[in-house]
């Protein structure tokens, strides 16, 4: 396997919550590696990803808009096409987190949560898939999963569930689409320095208590993701399917 195996060169991606944080990080990094990337977010303007990727010589875009919404779901794979001709990439990034206790935890919560970080995630793979299954060309689909995927958490049951249903999503669907030269899979990351950590890494005490059980000893940072998504984006592992790689320091081998 020679390094240009993992060269995105001519690919067209799409990344969802792309506008900051670990989103950010990817799709800068998949246009480092040859990809144009369409960028999404709810804020309404596009930050700096965008022009940060017409610096690399990229073709971009950016929608704004809530992937609750599945008129947003169906708008952003639409537009990727549009705007490149195919979609051949999908990194489903955005999502969100409540914290309550579970006796307090509202339905509300529980609702929101659910809709973007797990219902929009099948929507917009199966939107994805389609194109792809029509197109007969093969493709990455690559889902953000979490450490919470195969650990309960505390405070967060919506969030939990959610990510324990990416990971069987991830499966569900590299079931079916494998034969069709599909790779689905998704990263775990473990405890990142990004907005959803932001109430944890501010509480001093379970900040110390998160950081004494990470054996590398820091959180981790949106960059430390971005070797293991060119790689499950790219032909090098094209023989990889249903896998959920985990990036978080060592803290599931604790």
């Amino acid at each position: 396997m020679s390094l240009e195996s993992f060269q995105l060169n001519g690919r067209n991606a799409l990344v969802t919550g792309s506008h900051r944080g670990l989103g950010a990080a990817i799709a800068i990094t998949l246009g480092e590696a040859g990809a144009n990337v369409g960028c999404h977010g709810r804020d309404p303007e596009p930050g700096h990803v965008c022009d940060e990727l017409r610096a690399l010589g990229k073709k971009t875009f950016y929608f704004a808009g809530d992937v609750a919404d599945p008129k947003v779901c169906s708008g952003l794979i639409e537009k990727t096409v549009a705007e490149f001709g195919s979609i051949d990439i999908l990194v489903n990034n955005a999502g969100m987190i409540r914290r309550a206790p579970a006796a307090e935890h509202s339905i509300e919560y529980w609702n929101e949560v659910i809709a973007v970080d797990l219902t929009a995630v099948f929507r917009l793979s199966q939107l994805a898939g389609q194109h792809m299954i029509r197109r007969a060309q093969g493709g990455k689909i690559l889902n953000i999963a979490s450490v919470l995927s195969f650990q309960g958490g505390v405070n967060v049951p919506g969030y939990a569930a959610a990510k324990g249903g990416i990971a069987q999503l991830t499966k569900a669907l590299s079931n079916e689409w494998a034969a069709k030269k599909i790779n689905v899979n998704a990263i775990a990351p473990g405890y990142m320095a990004t907005d959803n950590t932001e109430a944890l890494r501010n509480d001093a005490a379970r900040s110390r208590q998160i950081l004494e059980r990470i054996p590398a000893g820091r959180w981790g940072e949106p960059k430390d993701l971005a070797g293991a998504a060119v790689f499950l984006c790219s032909s090098a592992s094209d023989y990889v399917h249903g896998h959920i790689l985990v990036v978080d320091g060592g803290w599931l081998a604790r």
